[in-house]
């Protein structure tokens, strides 16, 4: 056994990969004795023996504070990874002890996953009450990467592309066709049959740039000869979407769920788009695999999508597998 497997699978503690992400967050030795509560000599201290244990250096000390080297950048993504294992553990632990059943953390994309979502809690919590969730909502950019190092055990909303998935596992779940939408008072809302054209005035809810659905909507449009104007709002937020288009003349894209939720109701305008994007469904780290309470929560997503289908919301329908 060489010095460095002998230091990394015996003597290396929680407690520094802690320090060592607390340091890599601060970058300065004096802010993170403050916020660990020790003096900065201490930290130092710390640190020099980790990468004496190690035989790297993983910082370099520069006039900007600390810079991770490559090794430190390494070991970096890793603590955090491995921390966020211990968390886990701790929850389910803390679970047991109490009685309770479980915990799983939820990413969440909110434009393709705001109906589906909902339906599988209910049924959660229907048929494990003691089965708790935690719900962040974020982009693919910023939840798939929490997924990776162990933060969530899931991502429900719109598939990203294969080529992206790496060590992620997927279940497709929802087709959801994606339309334009208006609110009712929208002077196209009035007319049942309309031409491309009939767009250009109006201005527009996008989602950003970056996002999943910007590129492919963009092409769409292209191809129909529509211009995006100046005069729009880009947003991935439902709500602010949803809200907008009760008060304004903008014309929005939406999955087709969504769009013919009853609370708040829209106006889909007669222009067929084509497939732009992947399906709602369910990712989760194949490496890691499933705890029994996120094993339940992709079942009660399974049913939602078949209850969805059932109840006739828009013109969804759940993917069927063999087996």
């Amino acid at each position: 056994m060489s010095e460095l497997d002998w230091y990394l699978q015996l003597n290396l503690k929680a407690r520094q990969l802690r320090l060592l992400v607390t340091i890599d967050t601060y970058r300065n030795l004096s802010q993170v004795a403050e916020v660990t509560h020790v003096t900065v000599p201490a930290v130092s201290k710390s640190l020099a023996e980790l990468e004496r244990g190690l035989g790297f250096a993983l910082f370099s000390r520069t006039t900007q504070g600390l810079v991770p080297t490559p090794y430190g950048d390494c070991l970096i993504r890793h603590a955090r990874s491995i921390l966020a294992i211990l968390h886990l553990a701790r929850d389910e632990l803390k679970a047991l002890s109490s009685g309770t059943e479980g915990k799983v953390h939820i990413g969440m994309l909110p434009a393709s996953a705001s109906v589906l979502l909902p339906q599988a809690l209910s049924l959660l919590k229907q048929r494990s009450p003691g089965t708790n969730v935690v719900v962040n909502e974020g982009t693919t950019a910023s939840l798939l990467p929490e997924l990776w190092q162990g933060q969530l055990d899931l991502v429900v909303g719109r598939l990203p592309a294969p080529d992206t998935l790496g060590s992620f596992e997927e279940k497709e779940l929802l087709e959801e066709p994606v339309t334009l939408v208006t609110g009712r008072q929208h002077p196209l809302a009035r007319r049942k049959t309309l031409a491309w054209s009939d767009l250009h005035p109006y201005p527009w809810i996008l989602p950003p740039p970056g996002s999943i659905l910007r590129d492919p909507l963009e092409r769409a449009l292209e191809a129909h000869d529509v211009p995006l104007t100046n005069n729009y709002i880009e947003t991935l937020s439902i709500h602010v979407v949803r809200a907008h288009l009760q008060v304004s003349d903008c014309i929005a894209v939406m999955a087709d769920t969504s769009a013919n939720e009853s609370t708040q109701p829209l106006h889909t305008l007669p222009l067929s788009l084509p497939r732009l994007l992947r399906p709602a469904g369910v990712l989760w780290n194949r490496n890691r695999g499933l705890t029994p309470s996120a094993q339940l929560m992709v079942a009660c997503l399974e049913e939602a999508a078949r209850l969805l289908e059932l109840k006739g919301q828009g013109r969804t329908h759940p993917i069927r597998r063999q087996g």
